[in-house]
């Protein structure tokens, strides 16, 4: 789309590629593989670097389409698809970094994500030095010879700690690292990391993108340069493919994208405002309470508060804490147990012994979730049953 468009209207027509059919609604390429007319067109069409689709696994029209559409919305020059969140860090991973290279990382982040730094990468030689998200100078002094990469999430999973972008970029800039940006819990509705600084900005596309917990999917936005050389050729050839069918889910859940979020957010708002006044609960984490630590800057990067939020239940030791953060979680009716979040059903984690089980004590620790901790991702159910599916679990028990 030549214009330039507000998001609401690129998250429903940005990407759309019509067919000899003329069909309104973007169409589904169900097919591996796609048919040439000659010997000639088809050794054509494998020597070229992009054009015409040739195999599903690196190319394929609905794809293609959603593709282009997130990258509209983010403000990208170029985006590629992945089977899933996890599979696009790995894929920025493996497109930048060689052996013997080095991370800095936030503290907080998913712990699957630490368990890719850490193990797989691990074993190849990348070391990964874990910092604040919320202290520019760490990130400064955490930089060695070798430091390639600088990876954060803002808002954190799941104390939604907010990263300074700008000032980020401005430490990795002078060292010449590249500044990865996950921007899975805000989405480009709320937040546009490549305004901010960011080289490259990851997705799971699982989340608030297709926004109703239906299929898997991730994506890696960045420069045409940095996405055709670094990242086209580990996807051609490793083959962590995001499946026409998926991709299409996703395009038709992005065209509610900006309405979700604005409802999920003002529900979220709304609800930690409760859960503030609780007396079991010790403290609770949400970008747009104004007790918030980094609440202003939130303000100025983010459109608003988020869908998402945590607090710590209060207790003499971490198995008193853990105790009640397991009541709160039981006595949820309404409100899904799952690890999963970005739905239009709000889901509560216990991350502890989920989300960031696999990970040591000690990172548990640095990363500030401890066994009190819980978190929720809100939906679009009515607020007042929200709280009344809580209050089960908040009440002091006998």
């Amino acid at each position: 789309m030549n214009e330039k468009y507000d998001i609401e209207t690129l998250a429903v027509r940005a990407g759309t590629k019509r067919s000899a059919f003329g069909e309104h609604a973007e169409a589904l390429f169900l097919t591996s593989s796609f048919v040439f007319d000659s010997a000639e067109e088809i050794a054509e069409a494998f020597a070229a670097t992009g054009g015409a689709y040739t195999y599903s696994r690196f190319s394929n029209p609905t794809v293609s389409m959603f593709q282009d559409r997130l990258a509209a919305l983010e403000g990208a020059e170029a985006c590629l698809a992945t089977s899933s969140g996890m599979s696009a860090i790995f894929a920025c991973c493996l497109g930048t970094l060689n052996a013997g290279d080095h991370i800095v990382s936030s503290q907080s982040i998913f712990g699957a994500t630490v368990q890719l730094f850490n193990t797989i990468l691990g074993r190849f030689g990348v070391t990964t030095s874990y910092v604040s998200l919320t202290d520019p100078q760490a990130w400064a002094d955490a930089i060695q010879p070798n430091t390639k990469l600088f990876y954060l999430e803002t808002p954190s999973n799941p104390l939604t700690e907010i990263a300074d972008i700008r000032a980020i970029k401005q430490v990795a800039e002078k060292a010449g690292v590249l500044l990865v940006v996950d921007n899975c819990f805000c989405s480009p509705a709320l937040q546009r990391p490549f305004e901010l600084g960011a080289d490259v900005v990851i997705h799971s596309a699982t989340k608030y993108l297709d926004g109703q917990g239906r299929v898997l999917g991730g994506a890696v936005l960045g420069s045409k340069e940095f996405i055709q050389d670094k990242i086209a050729p580990i996807l051609r050839t490793s083959g962590p493919s995001l499946s026409p069918f998926n991709a299409w889910v996703i395009l038709k859940g992005m065209e509610t994208l900006a309405i979700r979020m604005e409802k999920q957010s003002a529900n979220a708002a709304e609800l930690a405002d409760w859960l503030v006044q609780q007396p079991q609960i010790e403290r609770v984490y949400y970008p747009g309470l104004t007790s918030h630590p980094q609440h202003a800057l939130a303000m100025q990067q983010q459109k608003s508060g988020g869908a998402i939020l945590s607090f710590e239940m209060k207790g003499n030791s971490e198995e008193q804490r853990k105790a009640k953060a397991w009541e709160v979680v039981n006595g949820c009716k309404l409100i899904s147990i799952t690890a999963n979040l970005g739905d239009t059903r709000s889901t509560i984690t216990h991350p502890a012994t989920t989300t960031h089980a696999r990970i040591t004590q000690e990172a548990r620790t640095l990363a500030g979730v401890g066994d009190g901790l819980l978190r929720i991702a809100v939906g679009l159910e009515s607020v007042a049953d929200l709280k009344r599916d809580l209050v089960r679990g908040l009440t002091e028990k006998d």
